[in-house]
């Protein structure tokens, strides 16, 4: 493409982690290979985007053990815990910046081993827009801690004050609920998410399995989930 996707993360946790690593992979692969390499990916090619055409210009985290650090860094730090895909990173030039607490940290979780919990640290949040045009960033991916609803909001009234779209990719509801989805809709700032499906994770296999019952006759008058 003549440009890439200028993106900007909200919480660099484990998916945060495994999303730039795999698009540092993806990138090399066909650098190295002079082809896409497709192994892993549902759509390798989106309206003529890659995973290579995405670049990161900002994050946002509040853990001190991160905060500071460049982003290529920080996604290996505690309490991230994913599966490496690849360690060689190139650098960024993006450095995690604070982020608003709000409610993206609980207090109970002072109670788990540190390499298993969040540290907030002391620092004075960011203006997240601000931040947000200044990186020039196109897209924001929200990947806070599940529940975030104010944490998300916030988020969210950043992407309308920049005129940046917003991938909400945790069961909060922003791109369904009427009112949200209005003032995007009015502002002609693109919005989707509401949640998003691990390749092979709990959502998608239960919803094979209802499908299964589906196929084989079987009435199903409710069914749930239980993620562990």
């Amino acid at each position: 493409m003549a440009s890439p996707i200028r993106v900007a993360v909200a919480g660099v946790g484990n998916c945060a982690s495994s999303l730039i690593q795999g698009i540092a992979y993806y990138r090399r692969r066909a650098e190295e290979d002079g082809r896409a390499e497709t192994l892993g990916l549902m759509h390798e090619d989106v309206a003529g985007y890659g995973p290579g055409d995405l670049e990161f210009v900002a994050a946002f985290d509040i853990d001190r053990r991160k905060v500071g650090l460049p982003v290529e860094e920080a996604i290996f730090a505690h309490p991230n815990c994913t599966k490496t895909i690849t360690e060689d990173l190139p650098a960024t030039g993006v450095t995690v910046r604070m982020g608003p607490v709000l409610d993206g940290y609980s207090d109970h979780m002072a109670d788990f081993p540190v390499d298993q919990r969040f540290m907030p640290a002391d620092g004075k949040p960011v203006d997240v827009a601000e931040t947000l045009r200044d990186a020039g960033a196109e897209v924001l991916l929200n990947y806070l801690p599940v529940g975030s609803q104010q944490a998300t909001e916030h988020y969210a009234e950043a992407c309308l004050a920049a005129g940046v779209s917003l991938v909400n990719c945790i069961p909060v509801f922003i791109v369904s609920d009427p009112a949200w989805a209005r003032r995007f809709t009015d502002a002609g700032i693109p919005c989707v998410g509401d949640d998003i499906k691990a390749q092979v994770g709990a959502i998608i296999v239960h919803l094979t399995l209802t499908c299964l019952f589906r196929d084989r006759g079987a009435a199903l008058d409710s069914t749930y989930q239980l993620n562990t």
